[in-house]
């Protein structure tokens, strides 16, 4: 039973984690999805530590360690997948909006200087 308390005060962590940075606002609630299905997926192999043995055998996987070293490797794959198409999303987004600042310059470097008013009529 001591083996099984590492995994469930780590998923424990993980969602109460989660839910602190999403409370603070420094984590979109899209991203914090995925940490709560790793913080849940923690929590369930730790209740249920042969579920990870009996899905291995199901598979035809050798052991379970192989499956969620498997799931594990999907998982970063995918992660890393999703952060390069948001970056380059981002990256374009940027380039726009550097782009269209640029262009508001230009226009307003053209544009002549707004009249002054003359010193009697200004006040202190």
């Amino acid at each position: 039973m001591k083996t099984h308390v590492v995994p469930l005060v780590g998923g424990l962590i993980a969602v109460g984690l989660m839910v602190e940075l999403l409370r603070r606002r420094q984590l979109k609630e899209k991203y914090a999805v995925l940490w709560f299905v790793v913080g849940a997926a923690m929590l369930v192999l730790a209740i249920w530590p042969g579920l990870l043995d009996m899905t291995a055998r199901a598979l035809s996987i050798k052991s379970g360690p192989n499956l969620l070293l498997f799931v594990a490797a999907l998982v970063l794959i995918v992660v890393c997948v999703h952060l390069s198409w948001e970056v380059s999303r981002l990256e374009d987004r940027s380039r726009a909006l550097a782009e269209e600042v640029g262009l508001l310059r230009l226009e307003l470097d053209r544009r002549p200087p707004p009249a002054r008013l003359s010193s009697a009529s200004q006040r202190p």
